[in-house]
């Protein structure tokens, strides 16, 4: 992949923190075998797309926390002493043997992020809007944080009065507050400041901290960000729907080659026989059988599909046929 022009009017940010901790729950049983931000869209792993989205704004640096199936990071990076490499940029990992949520694990992190304000972003988020209005409202303000706000989107639980350019409560916790509710897109940007107000080994998410923070005078920003696209890959039923949705429009990224989607990975075996429609995808090293017809399926690396199989939107994997709820 060739980089595309730096953001540069965005400013700078160098570091990002992606989170990679996360068990994936709703999404089981495909992340019984690994963790969520490595699950295959159009086999390009979900945590690659956040990589490339924050390169084409500036970042060098990342730094990713790790608990669930760890090693996995290492097949996709080339791990080598808590540290990997992705498009020319350095990857440090922080593993999690206790998992300590989203403010512990930016605190667990705090010597790899340094003393500058970074990115969070979450490393099961698929999406592309532009990350400058971001960083612009950050730069300069006085936030300890600044989030990513959708007007639309079914978990509308921020309030943000857009005069001020403030939030004003998060998940009703202040309560009582008459400004419009958004949703939070998973990105955000957060001054260092902040580890001074998480315990060492404190396992908690970073909400609760902002909302002590907030009640105490410190300011947390927002900006409203509904250009682009943004997914919830939240279940099974969502993960294929994406695809199908990519299938359709393929050129919905604007920090990817338009020939980035991948429907059949190298070293796959696809009978000539074999039909695939919709938003189908192939892993590397699957074999697809004679005759066999998927619609809306997806096949993880080192499946099978036998000869003459029909399959209508199921993901197949870890010899597993899982299919949506609902």
């Amino acid at each position: 992949m060739s980089d595309k022009p730096v953001d540069h009017a965005a400013g700078s940010i160098s570091t990002a923190f992606v989170l990679g901790a996360g068990l994936g729950t709703r999404l089981r049983p495909l992340t019984d075998s690994r963790p969520k931000p490595l699950v295959p869209v159009f086999n390009k792993p979900l945590i690659t797309f956040a990589f490339d989205h924050l390169i084409e704004a500036g970042v060098q640096k990342f730094v990713v926390n790790t608990h669930h199936r760890p090693e996995a990071y290492g097949s996709l990076l080339g791990t080598s002493q808590g540290r990997g490499d992705y498009r020319g940029r350095e990857v440090f990992f922080r593993h999690e043997p206790v998992l300590l949520e989203t403010g512990g694990g930016i605190k667990n992190a705090a010597d790899l992020l340094g003393d500058e304000p970074f990115l969070v972003y979450n490393g099961d988020v698929l999406a592309d809007f532009p990350l400058g209005p971001l960083i612009r409202a950050h730069s300069g303000s006085g936030n300890i944080a600044t989030l990513a706000l959708r007007s639309s989107g079914a978990e509308r639980r921020i309030q943000f009065d857009a005069d001020s350019g403030l939030v004003t409560d998060m998940r009703g916790l202040i309560g009582g507050r008459p400004e419009p509710a958004f949703l939070f897109t998973g990105v955000s940007i957060i001054s260092p400041e902040i580890h001074r107000h998480i315990g060492d080994g404190q396992i908690i998410s970073i909400i609760p901290v902002l909302i002590d923070l907030m009640r105490r005078g410190a300011r947390v920003g927002g900006v409203v960000v509904d250009e682009g696209v943004w997914f919830d890959i939240g279940n099974i039923g969502a993960y294929l729907e994406v695809h199908q949705i990519l299938a359709e429009d393929p050129h919905r990224f604007s920090y990817l080659p338009e020939d980035w989607r991948q429907v059949v990975a190298p070293g796959a075996v696809l009978d000539p026989s074999a039909t695939l429609t919709g938003g189908t995808a192939v892993g590397e090293g699957a074999r697809v059988g004679k005759g066999a017809i998927l619609e809306d399926v997806v096949v993880w690396p080192g499946e099978i599909v036998e000869p003459s199989t029909r399959l209508c939107r199921v993901v197949l994997a870890a010899g597993r046929m899982c299919e949506s709820v609902g």
